[in-house]
């Protein structure tokens, strides 16, 4: 049985491969659809209506107009991080360790 964490990398490897193209790349439309149905939380939040153009422009490191696994984890990380800081404040506003 896998452990937590080991789900949660599991998680984020079948969400990739559930929007990726058969080449186990998104293309712009592909990781719009992605942000739209597994991260409209963050989605809504964004004031700027070219906010997945943006993301897409940042995460394609290689400049190939597509986004790899490797591409795709970096917002993963970075979404994480900002969620965790986000924890940290909760915590000490609710006097909590």
């Amino acid at each position: 049985m896998p452990s937590e964490l080991e789900g949660a990398m599991e998680s984020l490897i079948k969400v990739f491969h559930r929007y990726a193209s058969k080449d186990g790349v998104l293309c712009r439309r592909e990781l719009r659809e992605l942000m739209e149905n597994e991260l409209s939380n963050f989605l809504r939040s964004q004031k700027d209506p070219a906010a997945v153009d943006k993301i897409m422009k940042d995460l394609d490191t290689n400049g190939d107009g597509k986004v790899d696994f490797e591409e795709f984890v970096s917002l993963v990380v970075g979404l994480s991080i900002a969620c965790e800081q986000c924890y940290q404040i909760h915590l000490k506003k609710t006097g909590k360790k």
